[in-house]
């Protein structure tokens, strides 16, 4: 929502720059108007895709339309962060394959057709996206082409246009799977191993050198006869420019208070409790009680020993030691008082093999009483099902009627009852989905349980205390407000700990331990380098002040970003030379490994098995494992100039073996292809320079 504020207050501000730039236009090259308009617009757009811009609003009623077919095919309006998150997601993809992908594809001369669609839709080869599809399957659970049919036919009748939405939806998306499904094939058919690849991938793999090798590490001191020019420096970087790479991020620092309860608020806290612990043991009405004074609501579960360890262990203490009572309050180190009361004791089982028939109608109770008593009498239960259920689909182990084992954490609401119920005998019960005849057919054995009512109380931050967290937070931010220097002058006068926070990604909304920080990144990416924020405060108990130290644009990083990476680099390379050339005068007519070792005064590490196809976890250099692989045997060989050292070596022995078949070779071939195909569609976003800039509004 703070991003729409921010858009509506630039909103009237753009107006006003817009009347300024008409009266300037006259005295302005119209390239800066255009370079300024361009700038002032691409921050309200969500993102780029093949040159196609994409503003927020257009991608708003995209979001929209996607929450309303998942409205239609959950049954739910309500939406967690996570199920926005995955609508969101599947907008954009719509709008990557629409402007990207399905282009892409038919410039590879690929097409779906008009007749290919029909048949796709409701001909003899029905996608899968509309056969498995359950709104298209009948009571039996198959596919039926009468329910597409009638979903075609009900939208002329839809005032609200929400069938419309629903079946364009699955149109396109079964146009565009097919698509996919016929780039993937072109693409798999394409991969091809020849016979020379596939013998070359059997002997690497079932060949292994028996090695025996010196190796002498680098030095950990500088060397500052190694020197790394700057010239060396620019010209690997201009030689490997796609190596650097990089997406947009930030570099900062950051201090943060976080407001937390005084030991007033604490025992104020604890004199709450309290004063209710005295009602608590007498209440008959326990769930009232609850709703009306503890932060945990009551519950009907059933506590096994040491289950409620995970609330608090001195309350899952007393709940295992009795059968009755109320425990003392207890606190734990987050500051929330507990206090816990044993309601009932008694031997339930874990869980419970259910079987039910599902009753609909006026008339549900009566035929519920007949079928229970019929059953109890010896008429079979799945034969009933088959016969009366309104739910065909519940068949677990084959049987109809059947729904399998049930647990409290795996429980259809209004069958809690399964657990006490006693075996073998029908019983009948009503959920929201009608009325039931249910048999237990099973148990696990009983184990003793405990019901618990638990009285909760968290100690929280007053107003007084809110208000002294915040005039620190105040006094520091006036301390370091006007660049970096000031920051940190404020940070050492306070005695403060700075978080040092780098490449922060523009989507990032954690910081530590702290969860929807997303203003601190907004704010983060919208100023720039050396300056210091106000007051950020984040879930109302946490107050943020931060400075930004660098920013990293997307593309390829600046020479100046990467320059020490790459100078680390090369010197390691000089320095492994150096030693390489060092260590071959010292041995220089050596021919025997120990000798060699003793020179060196290091030692010999015997017997390694080296496979060249292995080249991750070995713990070598990729250069001795490469080298080792093809050397004669019997013969002294290097140095070899590592990265992590020098290497002196001699192979022993080869051994060929044939647990790598030609299927291994060929399987993981196949492996290869399937993680290439994967990267197809990043690639093409990459060459098409997409631009997702989602992060920046949600």
């Amino acid at each position: 929502m703070a991003i729409l504020q921010k858009t509506r207050e630039k909103a009237g501000m753009a107006v006003s720059i817009i009347i300024a730039l008409a009266l300037l236009s006259s005295i302005i090259d119209p390239s800066t108007l255009e370079t300024a308009f361009n700038a002032m617009s691409s921050r309200n757009d969500v993102g780029k895709i093949a040159g196609k811009t994409v503003s927020y609003t257009d991608f708003q009623q995209d979001i929209e339309k996607f929450t309303m077919i998942n409205e239609m095919v959950s049954g739910s309006s309500a939406q967690n962060e996570q199920q926005q998150t995955q609508v969101r997601n599947i907008a954009w993809q719509s709008l990557v394959d629409k402007y990207l992908f399905i282009k892409n594809a038919q410039a590879a001369g690929i097409n779906v057709g008009d007749e290919e669609m029909k048949e796709l839709l409701a001909g003899d080869m029905v996608s899968p996206l509309i056969s498995q599809n359950p709104a298209f399957l009948d009571e039996n659970g198959n596919f039926s082409k009468e329910a597409v049919q009638n979903l075609v036919s009900s939208m002329a009748s839809d005032q609200t246009g929400r069938l419309q939405t629903y079946w364009d939806y699955i149109q396109n998306s079964v146009y565009t799977q097919q698509f996919y499904a016929k780039y993937g094939s072109l693409f798999s058919a394409s991969s091809f191993q020849s016979p020379v690849a596939l013998k070359r991938a059997i002997a690497d793999n079932n060949v292994t050198t028996n090695v025996d090798f010196v190796l002498v590490p680098l030095p950990y001191m500088m060397d500052s006869t190694v020197v790394v020019s700057d010239s060396e420096i620019q010209k690997y970087y201009n030689d490997h420019k796609k190596l650097f790479r990089q997406n947009a991020s930030r570099d900062m620092e950051y201090v943060v208070y976080e407001v937390k309860p005084s030991e007033s608020d604490i025992n104020a806290a604890s004199e709450a409790i309290s004063n209710l612990y005295d009602e608590f043991a007498s209440a008959e009405n326990m769930k009232s009680f609850l709703a009306r004074n503890s932060e945990r609501s009551y519950s009907e579960y059933w506590y096994k020993n040491g289950e409620l360890a995970t609330v608090n262990a001195d309350i899952d203490a007393f709940v295992s030691a009795n059968t009755e009572g109320v425990s003392p309050i207890v606190k734990d180190n987050n500051n929330v008082f507990y206090s816990a009361k044993v309601l009932a004791t008694s031997q339930i089982p874990d869980s419970a093999y259910v079987k039910h028939i599902l009753l609909t109608g006026t008339d549900a109770k009566a035929k519920a009483d007949s079928l229970s008593d019929a059953i109890a009498k010896g008429e079979s239960f799945a034969n009933a099902a088959a016969s009366f259920s309104a739910d065909t689909r519940s068949a677990a182990d084959g049987e109809l009627g059947s729904l399998g084992w049930m647990t409290q954490t795996y429980m259809i609401p209004g069958f809690e009852s399964v657990l006490t119920a006693q075996v073998g005998k029908p019983f009948v019960l009503t959920t929201q989905y009608g009325t039931h005849v249910v048999m237990v057919s099973q148990k696990t054995a009983p184990v003793v349980k405990k019901q618990v009512a638990i009285l909760q109380k968290t100690a929280l931050a007053s107003n007084e205390t809110f208000n002294e967290y915040y005039g620190k937070a105040s006094k520091f931010a006036k301390l370091a407000g006007g660049s970096y220097a000031d920051y940190k002058n404020a940070v050492d006068t306070m005695g403060l700990y700075s978080h040092p926070m780098n490449n922060v990604p523009e989507s990032n909304a954690t910081y530590g331990t702290i969860d929807q920080a997303k203003e601190v990144t907004r704010w983060l990416y919208d100023n720039k380098v050396g300056k210091v924020s106000d007051i950020i405060t984040v879930n109302n108990n946490y107050f943020f002040v931060a400075t930004v130290k660098g920013i990293h644009n997307e593309g390829i990083a600046e020479y100046k970003e990467v320059a020490e990476a790459i100078r680390q680099q090369l010197y390691t390379e000089k320095l492994a030379a150096k030693a390489a050339g060092k260590i071959a005068s010292q041995i220089a007519g050596i021919n025997d490994l120990q000798a060699i070792a003793d020179t060196l005064h290091t030692t010999v590490n015997s017997g390694i098995d080296i496979r060249f196809a292995a080249m991750a976890g070995q713990g070598l250099d990729p250069k001795f494992i490469g080298t080792a692989s093809v050397a004669p045997e019997g013969k002294i060989c290097g140095p070899v100039a590592g990265m992590i050292g020098t290497y002196i070596f001699k192979v022993n022995s080869r051994e060929t073996e044939a647990y790598y078949t030609e299927t291994d070779a060929k399987n993981a071939a196949l492996q290869m292809a399937g993680y290439t195909s994967q990267m197809l569609l990043p690639v093409m976003m990459q060459d098409a320079n997409v631009k997702d800039n989602r992060a920046r509004f949600f």
